[in-house]
């Protein structure tokens, strides 16, 4: 018998459980393919904003995983001097949460219905279907054939699916990332303090998950001569290294030597793709698109990465629900017209800030805080933005 589905998603990740889920709260069926044999549910944070809670609102699970995390109310500015310890706090105007990555997944993955994932399903290649059908054949690892007459691919920043529509590979930063968790048994002293900064050579940040949890993380170049890239060990080493060479406060080198192993994740390159692609690229071929990282993978720069795949989620389920009145095509084309725009200027911004990170030229250093400026002038560009019901 040939395995034919009607809506398949490929990667079992943040975006393709938010994708199924919304299209089972629409009431349509679909199947996610999922390459690892169990729920990936490792990982470390995800920083979820207004917009973010909004989308999860919409897919049922909002309620439930706000219980996980504390609501921060008094951020502390992104700063460039160590005296922003000293600075007055500012009230949050939008929600702000910060959930574990297993947290998010397995709350998304227990809402769906039973059979809605199949593990160990590795795509290797995706061909297109027959004129009549307009979907896709996709081939397995061990050359099992499936057909979707709707292929959504949500596998990440290498996405075989974005292959196949024809786009490029993202581009890789040089940089070297921290990330990790610190569990404070008696409770932790921040309380719903987030805290950012900017320093000379390094970005730190602070955010609380629960009272006894709290997410750490530091960004840095990463000179190609460090061994950085095959040894986790030597990887906090040097940061912790050049955070003292960089004159960094004592507390924070502190917190970062007070990661739990465990939690701990490093990562020695950030994918992003640049804002022209995202507005030239091509994002459907009949009833093949994107969502996620595989459409606009942009780094952690702004924080918005977890946010904007629930969006997604949110609008192609949406879209594709007027698909037996429009057409699955048409249904996927006015998805594309809608997030291309957003995820553009969202990519601008990521790639501003990564370029002022990186740049010792004051002319751009200039020109990036004036985009950043005229970006954060738009009304509801970021946290406040609303991708509707679904």
């Amino acid at each position: 018998m040939e395995d034919i589905h009607g809506i398949a998603i490929v990667g079992g990740g943040i975006s393709g459980l938010a994708t199924s889920l919304a299209l089972h709260r629409k009431g349509i069926r679909s199947l996610v393919l999922e390459k690892s044999e169990t729920l990936r549910a490792e990982g470390v944070a995800i920083t979820i904003h207004a917009n973010g809670w909004r989308a999860l609102d919409s897919l049922g699970v909002g309620a439930e995983l706000r219980e996980l995390a504390t609501l921060i109310t008094t951020p502390k500015p992104l700063s460039r001097e160590h005296q922003c310890f000293n600075q007055v706090l500012v009230a949050v105007r939008d929600e702000l949460r910060c959930l574990t990555r297993k947290d998010l997944i397995e709350t998304l993955a227990n809402s769906l219905p039973s059979g809605a994932i199949r593990f160990g399903c590795h795509i290797v290649a995706i061909d297109a279907a027959d004129a009549s059908s307009h979907g896709a054949v996709l081939t397995t690892v061990d050359g099992s054939t499936i057909k979707a007459k709707v292929l959504i691919g949500c596998d990440g920043a290498n996405s075989v699916v974005a292959k196949f529509l024809g786009l490029s590979m993202p581009v890789q930063l040089p940089c070297l990332d921290i990330l990790g968790l610190t569990r404070y048994p008696q409770g932790h002293p921040f309380g719903s303090e987030y805290l950012n900064i900017l320093g000379k050579g390094y970005a730190f940040g602070q955010i609380p998950i629960t009272e006894n949890i709290v997410h750490f993380y530091v960004n840095m170049p990463n000179p190609s001569s460090t061994a950085t890239n095959k040894d986790a060990g030597r990887g906090k080493d040097y940061v912790l290294r050049k955070l003292q060479e960089c004159q960094c406060p004592a507390e924070i080198v502190e917190k970062i030597r007070g990661i739990d192993p465990e939690s701990m994740k490093i990562l020695t390159k950030i994918w992003y793709m640049p804002p022209w692609r995202l507005v030239l690229g091509r994002f459907q071929r009949g009833t093949v698109t994107l969502a996620g990282d595989a459409m606009h993978v942009m780094g952690p720069f702004n924080g918005q990465g977890g946010s904007v795949a629930l969006e997604d989620a949110v609008v192609l389920a949406r879209s594709l629900s007027m698909a037996v009145p429009a057409g699955g095509g048409v249904a996927i084309g006015m998805y594309v017209r809608e997030r291309r725009p957003r995820v553009a200027k969202l990519s601008l911004e990521c790639f501003v800030i990564g370029t002022l990170l990186g740049t010792k030229s004051l002319v751009k250093r200039l020109i990036c805080v004036a985009v950043l400026a005229v970006l954060g002038n738009m009304s509801g560009f970021k946290a406040n933005y609303d991708c509707g019901p679904l």
